[in-house]
């Protein structure tokens, strides 16, 4: 298991691709609602693919929101889950986050998922709202400094 920056377009089709299938095709989010400004590969975005046996099998991305870091399509193969990669996952993208100089990172955690980002230091910062039908919640964390 491994995880890796998005860098060449094929790897970030390899994203859009489990993308669609959890988010479009398992939990039922209109395509046009799933994909947006932000998935070029450019500095406004970071994307990256985790790999299980040398398969992309998850996904996600982080970008500056409000001055923090907003961790984004956050997402796992259904078959590829429970082997850690989510947690795999959040760390990595707490790491770009880090080195882009966040000191915070926030998202929105469907909230079927809000024990696991209670699990990794994320804390309830909203109440349920639904997006593309889905409830959700705000949750945020603070990230340690990075020593110089």
């Amino acid at each position: 298991m491994n995880v890796q920056a998005i860098t060449l377009p094929e790897d970030l089709e390899a994203a859009f691709s489990i993308r669609k299938k959890v988010f479009v095709e398992e939990q039922g989010v209109p395509l046009a609602d799933e994909f947006d400004a932000f998935d070029a590969l450019d500095s406004q975005c970071r994307h990256i693919l985790a790999y299980y046996d040398g398969q992309p099998v998850g996904t996600g991305r982080i970008r500056a929101f409000d001055g923090k870091g907003k961790l984004e399509r956050i997402c796992i193969l259904a078959p590829y889950r429970k082997f850690g990669i989510g947690k795999l996952i959040i760390s990595s993208l707490e790491e770009l986050a880090a080195e882009r100089g966040f000191t915070a990172v926030k998202l929105h955690g469907q909230t079927q998922a809000k024990g696991f980002y209670e699990k990794l230091g994320y804390q309830p910062a909203s109440a349920e709202f639904m997006e593309d039908g889905i409830p959700h919640i705000v949750m945020s964390k603070e990230l340690a400094a990075v020593p110089k």
